[in-house]
């Protein structure tokens, strides 16, 4: 694949069992799929996101920690994401489905920053969400860690959504 995920064989991502396939993975994207989903939400997708879910709409990937420089309620070290969410709307773990940003930050508190893209272990008590408000609704968001046990504790995990993807690492990284 050309693009900024040219050096990643998406052929071995994604961990695509069944519960990932049920979940998460959606019908393949369209332009249109796209317009909708930022004009319901309001925001801009990040270009690498969308390029990401041209490859597959959502799902689970293989590697599924990522570091940060300071400790979370997961580890001293790093986050643990359950999934990336797409955005087909049949799908609950999408940005357009039961699970979208509302539902986080209406039914769990979740601060109303950006979108949340990809869950947790944790069972909904930690998020990890494109942050728009440094940059504005159209901009290109930092990923951070939310953590709802913490009182919503905001832990930078990267600068954009391109350098989360490069990022993350398999369990055996943090044994």
């Amino acid at each position: 694949m050309a693009g900024i995920y040219a050096d990643i064989d998406f052929s071995s991502f994604w961990d695509n069992n069944e519960y990932a396939v049920r979940e998460y993975v959606g019908a393949p994207v369209t332009d249109e799929m796209i317009a909708s989903v930022q004009d319901e939400l309001g925001y801009k997708l990040p270009v690498a996101y969308v390029e990401l879910l041209r490859v597959q709409n959502g799902g689970v990937p293989k590697n599924t920690n990522h570091r940060t420089q300071e400790p979370t309620s997961w580890a001293n070290d790093h986050v643990a994401i359950t999934g990336i969410y797409g955005i087909d709307q049949t799908k609950d773990c999408s940005i357009a489905g039961d699970y979208r940003s509302q539902f986080w930050i209406d039914e769990w508190g979740y601060p109303d920053i950006g979108i949340y893209v990809c869950d947790c272990p944790s069972a909904g008590h930690d998020m990890i969400c494109l942050d728009y408000s440094q940059c504005g609704k159209d901009g290109d968001p930092a990923v951070v860690h939310v953590d709802q046990e913490s009182d919503y504790q905001i832990t930078l995990v990267a600068p954009s959504f391109e350098s989360f993807i490069h990022g993350l690492e398999a369990d055996s990284a943090f044994e």
